[in-house]
């Protein structure tokens, strides 16, 4: 994976109040950690931020972090990203420090390739079982994304985890036998009415125990009267 280039600087303001006054100034709040370094306060630019993020491919994002008063830049993944509930706006960073020769052990976004098979010409669905693979590599090995060629699936067959081809210096971990992708037989019309008529009956069933439970004090009520 290429790393792109971010600059950052010390950080001394730490307090609510603080990182308020560091957004309104175009600046993130950030930290940096790792697990032979202590975490240390940063700020980075607003906009290069944005900027760096929209330019990644994927959204595992590895960093060339030039930190103001070090001699070299420092190897980093974006671990986390915090946004604004409401207007989006990034609030806060958090870097991962890694090194060159550091196995990495990180969770890859799985995507399919082609038209499967079972879809083409069976009329199944293509199902995404598993979204994310962990994967163990070196910085410079991991990839954007895995992309699993699904064109052979016919419908009732699956790609499990051992079946993925892995990228050079790459190793896929978990249960081997893990589904990722799978094609479904398609649902048929006496198939499909059943079952909606189960789960009408069933919405319906809340309602009439209700209206019994609301009539029984009006029935009661009446009995004292007479």
């Amino acid at each position: 994976m290429k790393s792109l280039k971010l600059k950052a600087e010390p950080r001394s303001q730490t307090r609510r109040k603080g990182s308020k006054a560091l957004r309104s100034a175009g600046r993130i709040p950030a930290n940096i950690y790792g697990k032979s370094i202590a975490p240390q306060n940063l700020q980075v630019d607003a906009e290069a931020f944005t900027d760096l993020i929209h330019s990644a491919h994927s959204e595992i994002v590895l960093v060339d972090l030039e930190v103001s008063g070090d001699s070299k830049a420092r190897l980093a993944l974006v671990q986390d990203v915090q946004h604004h509930p409401l207007s989006g706006e990034v609030l806060h960073v958090d870097f991962h420090e890694v090194k060159d020769d550091e196995m990495i052990t990180i969770r890859i976004p799985v995507e399919a390739t082609g038209e499967a098979e079972g879809v083409k010409t069976g009329g199944g669905t293509l199902e995404h079982v598993l979204q994310k693979v962990r994967v163990s590599a070196l910085p410079k090995d991991l990839p954007e994304q895995i992309v699993v060629d699904v064109s052979a699936l016919a419908v009732g067959q699956a790609i499990q985890i051992g079946q993925i081809q892995a990228p050079p210096g790459v190793k896929i971990l978990g249960d081997k036998h893990l589904r990722v992708f799978a094609v479904a037989a398609p649902v048929t019309e006496t198939e499909a009415a059943p079952a909606a008529a189960a789960e009408g009956a069933e919405a319906k069933q809340p309602e009439m125990i209700k209206e019994k439970k609301e009539e029984a004090p009006a029935a009661a009520a009446a009995a004292k009267k007479k």
